[in-house]
This record gives C-alpha cells, structure tokens and sequence, in this order.
C-alpha cells in the first residue's frame, strides 16, 4: 500500500492510499489534486470516505463520481453530497483488502467520524481523523462540546503507539507555537518542533504523524498531567475550579488556543 498526502487550498491534505491498481482517497475536498494523482499513476478510484460535513472535504466528492467505481462512506448525522452509504461508530468496512473500523469522534462537528485500520502492515496502522486530532494540536470545537471532544481525543490517544495519524491540514508548525508557549519545559516537544521546522523548510509535509509522538507532544492529549493543568491555571486562574478535571484543562487550552497568534 502507499500512502499519499495530497495538498490541496492553502493547507489541505487529501490523503489518497493506493495497491497499485486501485485507489481510496480521503475527505477529497477539492477534486483536481486527486484526478492528477489517478492519472498519473492509472489507478482507479475504488471508494471515497469522509469525516464531516465541511466543504474543504467533500467539495470535489461530485465531481469525482464519473470515475468512482466504488461506494462513498460518509457519516450518519451529517449532511452530505449524496447518495452515500452511511456508518458510525461501531461499524466495520472493507476495501483494498483492508478493514476501517468507523469511530465517532464528534466535537469538530457534531457527527464527526474517524477511519482506524489496524492490520495496514508496515511501517503500522493508519488513522484518518479529518479535523479532529491535528499534530500537535486539535479542531475548534464549531458544534460539539469540550467534553465530547476530550472523550474523542482520549478515544483516539488509546489507539496503538505505531498508529499514523493522517490529518487533514499541515497546521503542526502553527500548533507547535501554542504547545511550546504552554508547555515550555517539555524536550520531546521541542526537539520533535526542531525535526518539523526542517521538514518544512525541505517542503516536505510533517504528516503523517504517530500516536505516540502525540502523547507525547500534544497538549490537548495530556489534559490531566500536571504540567498542563498548572498551564491552564496560570492561564485563566479565575475560570477554573480548585481542583479542576481533564475536561476544564482542554477547555481552557482550546479556548487559549482560539485566540492565541
């Protein structure tokens, strides 16, 4: 199998994963890069899957079906470019000889959904997450609450350490600032930012990423280690209560985020 981030907008990544022969991509919201892409290597479009409901995502899901030869996944609760064959958590598909197991990460959106295969082979499982779990950070929260995010991000932190994340937007350096300001003294951090400052400045993508580098890394993950708490109070030492939980430290931290620059 390979694995293909395709850029896309400013920051999109639409990620096209392939057997040589046949193709699936992921929240295709701009039809051109993936058309380039199956041109170039004759595949055949096999199936497209979508996280949400966001036009950066399935903007280009119509223009593609002429030469999709396969089903379109998408969400349940979310109004969606049909027809699509709708899943939620719980649900199972197979394509390309893989198994998707469908996990509901709402928050970003409020049906949003995430695509785990666990037996992708090597170099380990993938995750398709959309706009959930970014590197080194997380989505807004447009209509879901902070506790149903948290309990998405916990959901997709207890996945395998080797799991890559395919993330939908290059925001890592971005998001990196915002770790590094909140959690200063952390070396895992910095030294991944440092390997990400370079991928970049080499015009390489710093995705995907690992589960593990994210617990590692990412501050929205680790909202009850006491580093991150004491950010959160130092930060808005009125908001929170004197013993506050998991779910008062990420709120705090994305609401930070929101307008941090």
């Amino acid at each position: 199998m390979t694995l293909t981030p395709l850029p896309a907008f400013d920051d999109n990544y639409l990620w096209l994963l392939d057997n040589g022969r046949e193709a699936l991509v992921f929240d295709p919201g701009d039809a051109a890069p993936v058309a380039a892409a199956l041109d170039a290597r004759g595949l055949t479009l096999a199936g497209i899957l979508l996280t949400h409901h966001h036009g950066d995502h399935v903007g280009g899901v119509d223009t593609l079906r002429p030469r999709l030869r396969g089903p379109v996944y998408a969400p349940v609760t979310e109004k969606m470019p049909e027809p699509v064959q709708r899943v939620q958590g719980g649900d199972s598909i197979e394509l390309l000889g893989l198994r998707f197991a469908v996990m509901d990460v709402p928050g970003h959106t409020s049906g949003h959904i995430a695509y785990f295969a666990a037996d992708a082979g090597e170099p380990g499982p993938l995750l398709f997450c959309g706009d959930t779990l970014f590197s080194a950070g997380c989505g807004r929260l447009f209509e879901g609450t902070a506790a149903q995010m948290h309990a998405s991000l916990q959901s997709l932190a207890a996945l395998p350490p080797d799991t890559r994340v395919c993330c939908a937007h290059e925001y890592t350096l971005s998001n990196l600032r915002f770790a590094r300001e909140v959690d200063p003294d952390n070396t895992d951090l910095a030294a991944y930012a440092a390997w990400c400052e370079g991928e970049r400045a080499a015009g390489r993508p710093t995705l995907p990423g690992r589960i593990g580098t994210e617990l590692r890394i990412n501050p929205f993950l680790r909202c009850a280690q006491a580093a991150l708490r004491d950010a959160a109070r130092r930060h808005a030492p009125l908001k929170l209560p004197a013993e506050p939980s998991p779910v008062d430290v990420f709120a705090t931290l994305r609401e930070w985020k929101n307008g941090f620059r």
